[in-house]
């Protein structure tokens, strides 16, 4: 297992059959979990194919068990990450963290994918804009 994360909010191990398994550890993190459970299984719900799959989900433990959407990118321009992250929103998901660092690039397709979604939001959950 090759560890490729480590931070007070979680920690991320990469395995030798391309699982993800990320525990999450500090403020809110039983939240923090609950939330991208929630919004990747939403996502796969849709057909979103550019995410991780939940495997396995261990509330008790914290424990999220993903297929592995690809190598970090190393460089993406700022156009198209804004293009990538427009793309998932398409799914109903606004990421709100869309940072290069939570884009990946899977080279079996030559597609960049999105992870990390403990701080995502459903849009259709969000409330009402009362200045529209």
């Amino acid at each position: 297992m090759l560890k490729v994360k480590d931070t007070v909010r979680s920690t991320v191990n990469l395995t030798f059959d391309g699982r993800v398994i990320k525990v999450f550890h500090g403020t809110d993190a039983d939240k923090r979990f609950d939330n991208e459970v929630r919004i990747l299984r939403h996502l796969e719900d849709r057909g979103c194919d550019f995410v991780p799959r939940v495997l396995e989900a261990d509330r008790d433990k914290l424990r999220l068990v993903s297929t592995n959407c690809g190598r970090r990118v190393e460089h993406i321009d700022a156009t198209r990450v804004r293009e990538v992250f427009a793309e998932l929103e398409k799914f109903g998901v606004r990421h709100d963290d869309p940072e290069d660092r939570n884009i990946t690039y899977r080279s079996s397709d030559g597609r960049f994918c999105i992870i990390d979604f403990e701080l995502a939001t459903l849009l259709e959950e969000e409330p009402p804009n009362p200045s529209v």
